[in-house]
C-alpha cells in the first residue's frame, strides 16, 4: 500500500472519530430538559446553552478558513461561542438567560455548521487530492477538545438539580473486596515524560518534547484515597486544623466555608453522595473526588505528599528492568476490564475493584476511575511550542495556578489514556473528577 492511500484511510478514520464524538456530545445534551437549557450548574462556568453552540464553533473557527477557504455563516456566533471560561480570578460571570440566543437559534447554527464542515471535508478528503498540511493534527484537535468538553460537561451536568435530568437508571458499582490501605515500592528509576515529534504521533502542545527524569525510590498508595479515608480526616478535623493547609489554600476555605468534598452531602448523622442522577449513602470504597487544596492538606494530615507527575508516572509506566510500558497493565488497549474509563459508567468503581489494570509495581487504578493530582505545577516542558493555530491552549494556564493530572476518570475518552497525555486544573476547583494518592520518600 502506497503512503498516500495509508494518508488517505487515517484521514477517513479521523473523519469517523470527528462523527462519534458528535454522537457523544449530543448525548450529554439530550440529558437536560428543555426547561434547564439555561442553567448555570457551576457558578464560575458559563450556562448550558453556551456549549451547545461553543463546540461547533470551535471546529468553523479552527477549520473554516484555514483548510477550506470558507468563510463565516453567522460571524456573531463565531464570537459569541468561542472561548469559555477559567475560574481562576476575575469574579463569577454575570449574565442573564436573556443574554443569550434563543435555543431553536443556536441549534440551527450547529445543524449549518455541520453541514458545511462535512461536505467539505468529504471532498478534501477525496482519493488523489492533497489536503492541507496540518489537517490531520487539525481534526485531531477538534476531536479531542469535544471529547474533553464531554467529559467537563459531565462536571457541569453533575451539579445539576436531578429533576432538571433525564435519568439513566444504571445502578452504581458498589460491591468490591475490602480495601488494603498500604504502600507499593518503587525503585529508583528513569521516567521518560512527554512524546517525541520524530514519532509522528499526535499530541497536544503542552506534550512536547520528550525528555528523561531520574526518579529516586518512593512508595505509592496502592489505591487512590478512599472516601473511607477522607472520612477519618473529616472526623480528625482535618478541615478545622490550620496546619494542614496552605495560606492560599486556608483563605479560600474559609472564605467558601468548605468542609467537606463537594459530592458529600450530611444528612443528620449520615453521609450522603450526588452520584450523577441520585444520592445515594456514601460509597466508603469509592475514590473520593476533592479539589489539589484539599487533596495537599490530606497528605500533609498523613505524613506524606502528593506525588510529582514524574513519580506518578513512574510508578504507572515503569518496570523494574527499566522499560516502560504503554499502560499500567502492559500493551493492551484499554478495556472495561483494565480501568473504568471511556464513558462506560457515569461513576466511580471502589479504588480496587479491577486487579487486572494494576501496573507492573502492583498499584491499581491509575487509569480511570478518577484523575489524579499531583504536585507539579502545569509547565512547559524544554523544546515546548505552541500550536501556531491555538497558541493560548496551554500557554494561558502557565500561570503556577494550575497543576498537573494524570491517568483519567469515568468519562475520559481512551484516546486521552496515553502517557504523553497531561490535564491540569487549578487549586481550588472541587467539581472535577479528581482524586489522589500519596507518596512517602
Amino acid at each position: 500500500m502506497g503512503v498516500a492511500r495509508q494518508s488517505a484511510l487515517v484521514e477517513h478514520e479521523l473523519l469517523e472519530r470527528v462523527y462519534d464524538a458528535r454522537e457523544r456530545s449530543d448525548e450529554v445534551f439530550r440529558l437536560v430538559r428543555p426547561d434547564a437549557i439555561y442553567e448555570r450548574p457551576i457558578p464560575e462556568r458559563h450556562r448550558i446553552v453556551f456549549y451547545i453552540g461553543h463546540l461547533e464553533a470551535f471546529d468553523w473557527n479552527l477549520l473554516s478558513e484555514r483548510v477550506m477557504g470558507e468563510r463565516s455563516i453567522h460571524p456573531e456566533f463565531d464570537r459569541l461561542f468561542a472561548f469559555g471560561i477559567d475560574p481562576v480570578g476575575g469574579g463569577l460571570p454575570a449574565d442573564q438567560p436573556s443574554d443569550w440566543p434563543q435555543l431553536g437559534e443556536v441549534q440551527a447554527y450547529v445543524r449549518q455548521v455541520r453541514r458545511v464542515l462535512d461536505r467539505k471535508l468529504n471532498l478534501i478528503l477525496q482519493p488523489g487530492l492533497r489536503p492541507h498540511p496540518e489537517l490531520n493534527t487539525l481534526l485531531n484537535v477538534a476531536i479531542e477538545h469535544r471529547l474533553m468538553h464531554v467529559e467537563t460537561l459531565a462536571y457541569m451536568l453533575h451539579q445539576l438539580a436531578h429533576e432538571k435530568k433525564h435519568g439513566q437508571g444504571s445502578a452504581p458499582y458498589l460491591v468490591t473486596a475490602p480495601v488494603d490501605s498500604g504502600m507499593a515500592e518503587i525503585p529508583d528509576g528513569i521516567s521518560t515524560l512527554g512524546l517525541s515529534r520524530a514519532s509522528g504521533e499526535f499530541g497536544w502542545d503542552n506534550e512536547f518534547e520528550d525528555f528523561q527524569v531520574n526518579v529516586p525510590a518512593f512508595e505509592i498508595d496502592q489505591f487512590m484515597v478512599s472516601n473511607a479515608q477522607w472520612l477519618e480526616f473529616i472526623n480528625a478535623g482535618g478541615y478545622e486544623e490550620r496546619d494542614f493547609w496552605s495560606a492560599g489554600d486556608w483563605e479560600w476555605k474559609s472564605s467558601h466555608g468548605i468542609s467537606h468534598p463537594v459530592f458529600w452531602k450530611r444528612l443528620g448523622e449520615q453521609w450522603r453522595y450526588r452520584t450523577m442522577f441520585e444520592e445515594i449513602l456514601l460509597p466508603l470504597d469509592w475514590p473520593v473526588y476533592v479539589s489539589h487544596a484539599e487533596a495537599s492538606a490530606y497528605a500533609r494530615w498523613a505524613g506524606k505528599s502528593l506525588p510529582t507527575e514524574a513519580e506518578w508516572h513512574r510508578a504507572a509506566y515503569g518496570t523494574e528492568d527499566g522499560a516502560q510500558r504503554s499502560y499500567p497493565w502492559g500493551e493492551d488497549p484499554p478495556s472495561g476490564r483494565l480501568g473504568n474509563a471511556d464513558f462506560a459508567n457515569w461513576d466511580p468503581m471502589p479504588v480496587n475493584a479491577l486487579p487486572s489494570g494494576q501496573s507492573a509495581f502492583g498499584v491499581g487504578g491509575m487509569l480511570g476511575n478518577g484523575w489524579e493530582w499531583t504536585s507539579t505545577p502545569f509547565a512547559p516542558f524544554r523544546g515546548f511550542e505552541p500550536f501556531s493555530f491555538y497558541r493560548g491552549y496551554s500557554s494561558d494556564f502557565f500561570d503556577g495556578k494550575h497543576f498537573v493530572m494524570k491517568g483519567g476518570s469515568p468519562r475520559t475518552a481512551s484516546c486521552m489514556l496515553r502517557p504523553s497525555f497531561r490535564n491540569w486544573f487549578q487549586s481550588h476547583y472541587q467539581y472535577v473528577y479528581a482524586g489522589f494518592r500519596c507518596v512517602r520518600r
